[in-house]
């Protein structure tokens, strides 16, 4: 489909299961995107067992490594066409810390995942998507599930939907993350070059008040000011609750809070847009050039 994405996938080709971050909590969900995959003529691997736990982490770390990793060997995801995520919550940046060569080709997840996709970007290669994970993909309504197929098989997805707050055109390479992960790789080698990316993020469960200071921690290292375009996903569970921060009466929404950090930054603003942790997560692919229509409110692909 295009010089900046992988080639495409072919039925019969080798889907790799990776759980580089928290443990398994639900078999069933596991099977349930398996069967998903399956059915699009993909053979999936599962080359660890699903109880495997540390702790709160789905394995010691160079347990965890070892599934990005054809039999545990130096070299990564050889005859794998795919390395599909299994769940988020935590532990894949300290996957990072280790001799890690993540390799051009597709790799797929979300949520805690983003250091993965953003590692992979930051070294130049090619492949690393946000979208579902496999204990998530069955949940997906029909459009997002179709979506993911019809990007890895080499057919071009459509413009994702959202709400424009600032217009404008801006174009450049599309990056995608969530907002507390990307946050914490920052000053790091891992985090690909923002001059002139559109980028797009996401979270659950942070109050306003947490979000605000991720936020401010970007425009203070001039990391938002980078930028040629920015999208806000779903923030589940991002609102504030009664108990947490300021009294009522002085609390910000996250919509106040997503809005008066951007508003002076001179460039398109789109929010709503169906990417994150709610089903309809629009997947979307790291590194390719896209154009943010701030007027429409369109996330379009220029492939």
């Amino acid at each position: 489909m295009s010089d900046w994405l992988p080639p495409p996938l072919r039925p019969g080709d080798r889907v790799r299961l990776v759980a580089a971050s928290s443990a398994l909590a639900e078999r069933q969900r596991l099977e349930a995107g398996i069967a998903v995959i399956e059915s699009w003529g993909l053979k999936v691997e599962l080359p660890f067992a699903p109880e495997r736990r540390w702790g709160y982490l789905a394995g010691r770390d160079h347990e965890r490594l070892s599934d990005l990793l054809p039999d545990g060997s130096a070299s990564t995801g050889e005859g794998a066409a795919l390395l599909a995520c299994v769940r988020g919550g935590w532990g894949a940046a300290r996957l990072l810390e280790q001799s890690l060569s993540l390799p051009e080709g597709w790799l797929l997840g979300f949520s805690d995942v983003t250091s993965l996709l953003l590692a992979q970007q930051a070294r130049g290669r090619r492949g690393a998507v946000h979208g579902p994970m496999v204990t998530t993909l069955a949940a997906e309504p029909p459009w997002s599930q179709d979506r993911l197929r019809r990007l890895l098989f080499g057919e071009a997805p459509g413009a994702l939907q959202g709400t424009p707050w600032r217009g404008g055109l801006a174009e450049g390479p599309l990056l995608v993350a969530n907002l507390t992960v990307a946050t914490h790789l920052l000053g790091t080698q891992h985090l690909p070059d923002l001059r002139g990316a559109v980028l797009i993020l996401e979270d659950v469960g942070e109050a306003p008040y947490r979000i605000e200071r991720m936020l401010t921690h970007w425009r203070l290292c001039g990391a938002l000011q980078q930028l040629a375009g920015i999208g806000f996903g779903s923030f589940q569970g991002c609102e504030e609750t009664d108990g947490e921060g300021a009294a009522a009466g002085e609390r910000f929404s996250l919509e106040q809070v997503l809005r008066e950090r951007t508003a002076d930054l001179g460039i398109p603003v789109l929010a709503g847009l169906p990417v994150g942790h709610e089903p309809g997560n629009g997947a979307l692919p790291l590194g390719v050039p896209c154009r943010l229509d701030g007027e429409c409110g369109e996330l379009s692909l220029l492939l």
